[in-house]
């Protein structure tokens, strides 16, 4: 559940770090740690190429009893061990910044603040339209309630969450493959020459009015990076043309996607070349490699997949079983995930919340690292067998905002 900005902030106390297990498996297994990628550079040079998604520190994915327990801070200790150092985080997700903000706080014994990275996101507080507030007072009052949570006096960077929920919508169909936005529609998707600096109605000039006031706080040094995430690719790249567009005529700093960069649907890495050209954008995040869940065993009841995209997936699982592929589905999609963002040089946010989960990714990560080529040639071609599972629906996306 999300906490309104005016109401009292929930308490989730940890015990003396003294009091807290330490053991072999709160610490990193023998190999590589995390690098940084060399060519993202405007988050500085401990922007590591797996990114700690804290989404799951909310009741959406765990209980109560798991977010006031020792598991957490553990889970968060173990990453940054590997050199997974930096979080991403929302206002939107429950109580995630204040789970998060304690543990690393505890920990900062062993990682001070200067070792990480914090990235928040702010302007959504609900499930719908009505949910959202860019003004720019929320916008500020929610960036120093963020602050406050994190228990920090700068963040890294601030998305604005989910700008496709204020925005216009500028689109032929709300649903399906998008890429035509890039060529034959993209007049249809306001992608047009000369459309560059067009305001399509209130919703594009709230979002203006917002990334202004977080340019102010950047300016104040209570922000170093700014941008905006949410899920329609077209949508993502309208804005941020439209913001380079707009006086004072600089491009955002930052844009993060989810679910468009995984097994099933890769076409972020089709968008990225146009917003670094005609956004200007130089910064890319990439989130949710097992499609918010939808590529793992037990996919969330309330994930927006179609019912036919969710039954496909059950056919990969059993394929990846079948096949006698150590992981199943999980771990060749989060191979397959790695692996593309890696030679993207895409920072690729991945949520956590157990120790086991900690393992189990740096593992993958790892294994796509080291992998001989014989492996990579099995590996691919596994991975050629799930895509032709999914047929017309590879590259599809659900309807947002």
């Amino acid at each position: 559940m999300v906490v309104p900005l005016d109401s009292p902030q929930p308490v989730f106390p940890i015990p003396p770090l003294s009091e807290i297990p330490d053991t072999a498996e709160d610490h990193p297994e023998d190999g590589p740690f995390i690098v940084r990628q060399p060519t993202q550079e405007s988050l500085g040079d401990l922007q590591p190429s797996l990114v700690f998604g804290a989404a799951a520190f909310s009741n959406q994915y765990n209980t109560t009893e798991y977010l006031t327990s020792d598991v957490p801070l553990r889970t968060v200790r173990a990453a940054l061990r590997y050199g997974i150092t930096a979080f991403d985080t929302s206002a939107y997700y429950g109580p995630s910044e204040i789970v998060l903000g304690t543990a690393l706080k505890t920990l900062e014994p062993e990682f001070p603040r200067s070792s990480y990275r914090l990235m928040t996101k702010c302007g959504r507080y609900g499930l719908n339209k009505e949910d959202f507030d860019y003004s720019p007072a929320t916008i500020r009052a929610s960036v120093n309630r963020s602050l406050f949570r994190l228990n920090t006096s700068y963040l890294d960077a601030v998305y604005l969450h989910d700008i496709e929920f204020v925005s216009e919508q500028v689109q032929p169909r709300d649903k399906g493959n998008h890429l035509l936005a890039l060529g034959s529609e993209s007049e249809a998707y306001g992608l047009g020459k000369g459309d560059e600096a067009k305001i399509h109605g209130p919703g594009d000039q709230i979002i203006l009015d917002a990334v202004a006031e977080l340019r102010e706080m950047k300016k104040e040094g209570l922000i170093k990076h700014i941008g905006i995430t949410g899920y329609p690719l077209h949508t993502l790249l309208r804005i941020a043309i439209l913001v380079l567009h707009t006086a004072p005529f600089e491009p955002l700093d930052i844009l993060l996607s989810y679910s468009h960069l995984h097994i099933q649907n890769d076409t972020f890495l089709d968008f990225v070349p146009q917003l670094r050209d005609r956004a200007r954008i130089s910064q890319f995040m990439a989130a949710s490699p097992l499609n918010m869940g939808l590529l793992t065993p037990s996919p969330p009841s309330w994930h927006p997949a179609p019912d036919n995209l969710k039954d496909l997936v059950r056919k990969a699982g059993a394929l990846c079983t079948e096949q006698g592929w150590e992981g199943g589905l999980p771990n060749v999609a989060l191979g397959y995930a790695y692996r593309k963002s890696s030679e993207a040089g895409l920072p690729m946010v991945v949520g956590l919340s157990q120790l086991n989960e900690v393992h189990e990714t740096v593992k993958v990560w790892r294994e796509i690292l080291a992998q001989s080529a014989e492996e990579a040639v099995k590996r691919e071609a596994l991975e050629t067998k799930v895509k032709s599972l999914f047929g017309d629906l590879v590259g599809f996306s659900w309807a947002s905002g």
